[in-house]
């Protein structure tokens, strides 16, 4: 019977072989951006899912209140996690801490020469943060391999390019910094793709804690790459474990300090999905997103599955006589609703495998979209088969059950005589499902002009310094590269093309924000924290930044002296900035004098509002030396500046990048999402257009002996184009009304994730509503204007 059925479905698809390949292409299309979305979001929820206990690890999170403000980082100040290994024994089997760096890596050769000198990012775990996520160790152990100071363990894909075979690493040394040599102990295996640790250097904690200095035991300075883990034991709950953390805080944090300070724990599986806190692997996408993009896929299988419905429902006419004669030869209605949805299978089915086909072709284009490797394999991944078996099972139902409960319940009586119109009982459904089509595209259009009006915005908008045409250039901070801090920049400023040069900690924007506790005019302790960073007396001209009071960090300036945001003297009730003059503030354990006030300018993203910043110059803690370029000579002063940092620090390595491309990083999120709303609202719109192309042609059919007969008394081909195109003008346009509180509603949620966004405004509304009428008026014209210049003879000749 199922082969009978399949036969009879074959031959009518192939009858009617525009109106099949409109439905394919359709359905193929929303198929294919299914699979796609549901491939990511399948990557996506895989992240950190392989470790044993992961339902148990949590991440401790350091906050701050402030009446007008709350703050949250990754990091703890470095005696939290011994403090804590002592005082929560009954809730925590294991509290481990990990500590991000970087720095030179060397290796020598059998013969004692250097052949391997590369930039490395290292962490600095110890043992128990390896007996809480279990990595998996193809040689050592944590116990015995980070146990003492000076040793490391590496991951053999590290170990592979150090030392040729990971095999033959253990019991060799590196150096490190050009001071330490570090005995390997121990080799992981890589970490996966879809994991936060991206492990490939881990140096004994021990080693860390060697060369720390009094950060290592204050508890009012926090690095946002200092973190620590927990495991919480077997029948214990968090909530055990967060009763008891205002006891904590009592005990090790200053009395003046319990009102803002505090901890949480954050569950392992949310590390990858919290944009606000981030990770070492800087891999993060909200799960907002993740919904997000799950919606629109639902979006576009619905207006594909609508087109599929409106045009079998106006078929549904053209099929009455055939319906009429099955019923009358003995056929049962379960039988013709088989049949009709046997024909909505095979469409479906043939559809899945060019959606498969499409698919592979947009893969390699959403992988550099999202920057991660997504696999299309469903060997390797099961699920994938899975989810297009139900796919196909849903798209076959939603498609095709009302089609086939309509043709099948046509009356015999009426189906042989010809008298079912295209007015009985699906007309007004079809206006509905075309409203709905249109707001879903409608929606799209606004919510992709929005996105794009903001990041327009947000490159456009002052950011209180200038970062065009700025290096930021690393630089090592030992006591050998600090002697020749002067002659490197000594020689960077003669360079034609070189406007001026500064050393510091970071750029004014960058993701390195240390948060501390001050005292501000030897009072106690502010009841904030501020963002401290530090630069020499050439950052506030390299960078742009304006002083309107006191003056800048001038050479003479060591840790004597700082410089203070309007941020933060609004914070401090400070109304007159030149009152903060001579001030002092005491911060990181040194004390000196405010000299200058200088104007607001954004330290993160424009999702964040402006901290309260301090800066002071301190040769030690510099990381990069920021260079300010001709915008006419950035490629041959690059290239001499490369070649004279090699010339005075022949022992690093270099590394630049350039501070605009820095900040436009912050908004990666908000170009991916711009980048799909451009595509699936574009495949949306052709979706929608091709069925309306398929709808407007079947009524043209339909409609042939009225267009001829209204020829004959003497309509013009305006009149009869304008007859035809009325009725589908007017269901878009509904669909903008629906569409557009709609519209608002999300746009507006969206843009106030921004600290700084743009007003929402009619124009995106006023023209999605212009976009879709026109493209509607331009796709019903072309197909109203072929049936109303058509021969009425052809028309009326058997009449």
């Amino acid at each position: 019977m199922f082969k009978l059925n399949l036969k009879i479905a074959w031959r009518n698809l192939w009858k009617n072989k525009g109106y099949t390949l409109i439905n394919i292409l359709g359905l193929s299309i929303g198929m294919a951006s299914c699979i796609l979305i549901f491939i990511f979001i399948r990557y996506q929820l895989s992240f950190d899912e392989n470790f044993k206990n992961e339902g148990r690890i949590y991440r401790v999170i350091t906050s701050w209140t402030a009446p007008d403000s709350f703050f949250e980082s990754p990091g703890t100040a470095r005696p939290l996690p011994p403090a804590m290994r002592n005082d929560f024994r009954q809730q925590f089997d294991r509290v481990g801490t990990i500590q991000g760096g970087g720095g030179i890596i060397k290796v020598k050769d059998a013969s004692g020469k250097e052949s391997i000198k590369t930039a490395e990012d290292v962490q600095y775990a110890d043992p128990d943060f390896f007996e809480i996520l279990d990595f998996k160790w193809l040689e050592g152990n944590p116990r015995q391999s980070l146990s003492q100071p000076n040793t490391v363990v590496l991951s053999d894909e590290m170990a592979n390019k150090l030392f040729g075979d990971w095999h033959k690493a253990v019991g060799q040394s590196i150096n490190f910094k050009n001071k330490l040599d570090l005995k390997v102990t121990g080799i992981i295996e890589k970490t996966p793709e879809n994991s936060s640790f991206p492990l490939r250097i881990i140096i004994s904690y021990k080693t860390y804690q060697n060369q720390a200095g009094p950060e290592l035991t204050s508890w009012g300075s926090v690095s946002s790459s200092s973190e620590c883990y927990v495991l919480l034991k077997k029948g214990v709950s968090i909530e055990d474990a967060n009763r008891s953390i205002p006891q904590f805080i009592d005990k090790y944090y200053q009395k003046d300090d319990i009102s803002k300070e505090g901890h949480r724990f954050q569950p392992l599986r949310d590390i990858h999905y919290n944009e606000e806190l981030g990770n070492f692997a800087n891999k993060v996408i909200s799960k907002k997103e993740l919904y997000g993009l799950a919606i629109i896929g639902v979006f576009l299988l619905l207006t594909a599955c609508i087109n599929f419905i409106n045009l079998a429902t106006a078929q549904a006419v053209s099929r009455g006589k055939e319906v009429g004669v099955r019923k009358v030869m003995g056929s049962l209605r379960r039988q013709l609703i088989v049949q009709f949805l046997t024909e909505t299978l095979t469409i479906t089915v043939l559809s899945l495998l060019v959606g498969c086909v499409l698919t592979e072709i947009a893969l390699p284009g959403m992988q550099s979209l999202f920057k991660d490797h997504i696999s299309f394999s469903i060997i390797e991944h099961p699920i994938i088969l899975a989810f297009m078996l139900v796919l196909m099972i849903l798209v076959s139902f939603l498609a095709g059950f009302y089609p086939a409960m309509v043709m099948s319940g046509y009356s015999p009586a009426l189906a042989i005589k010809n008298k079912i119109t295209a007015n009985a009982g699906g007309l007004s459904l079809r206006k509905i499902l075309v409203v709905v089509q249109f707001a879903i595209t409608i929606i799209l259009i606004i919510g992709t002009l929005v996105v794009l009006r903001q990041m327009s915005y947000m490159r456009e908008k002052p950011l209180g310094f200038i970062p065009t045409a700025v290096a930021l250039v690393d630089i090592p901070s030992d006591s050998i590269a600090i002697t020749r801090y002067h002659t490197l920049q000594d020689q960077i400023n003669k360079i034609p093309g070189v406007l001026s040069t500064s050393y510091c900690s970071a750029a004014p924007s960058s993701d390195f924000n240390n948060e501390s506790n001050f005292r501000y005019n030897s009072t106690v302790n502010a009841t904030f924290q501020a963002n401290t960073k530090t630069g020499d007396e050439n950052y506030f001209k390299t960078f742009g930044l304006a002083i309107i009071a006191g003056k800048g960090l001038t050479k003479s300036d060591t840790v004597r002296n700082f410089v203070v945001n309007e941020t933060m003297l609004k914070k401090l009730n400070v109304v007159n900035y030149n009152e903060a003059l001579g001030k002092t503030i005491r911060v990181h354990g040194k004390t000196g004098t405010i000299v200058g006030v200088v104007k607001d300018f954004n330290n993160r993203s424009l999702h964040e509002p402006i901290s309260p910043i301090i800066l002071n110059s301190d040769k030690e803690s510099y990381t990069t030396i920021a260079i300010k370029l001709d915008s006419k000579s950035i490629l041959p002063a690059m290239q001499a500046i490369e070649k004279t940092w090699n010339n005075v620090l022949p022992e690093y390595v270099y590394g630049s990048t350039f501070l605009d491309d820095k900040i436009s990083e912050y908004y990666q999120t908000e170009k991916i999402m711009g980048a799909l709303f451009k595509v699936f609202a574009g495949v949306i719109i052709f979706i929608s257009f091709i069925g309306l192309f398929g709808l407007i042609s079947f009524v043209a059919t339909q409609r042939t002996r009225e267009v001829a007969i209204r020829k004959v008394l003497g309509a013009s081909t305006v009149e009869l184009v304008k007859m035809l195109n009325g009725s589908f003008l007017m269901m878009v346009f509904i669909a903008n009304l629906v569409a557009w509180p709609l519209a608002y509603l999300f746009v507006a949620k969206w843009l106030a994730t921004f600290t700084y966004r743009i007003e929402v405004n009619i124009w995106p509304f006023i023209l999605a509503m212009i976009i879709s009428m026109t493209i509607t008026l331009i796709t019903v014209s072309i197909r109203s204007y072929k049936a109303a210049v058509a021969n009425t003879i052809d028309a009326l000749k058997y009449e």
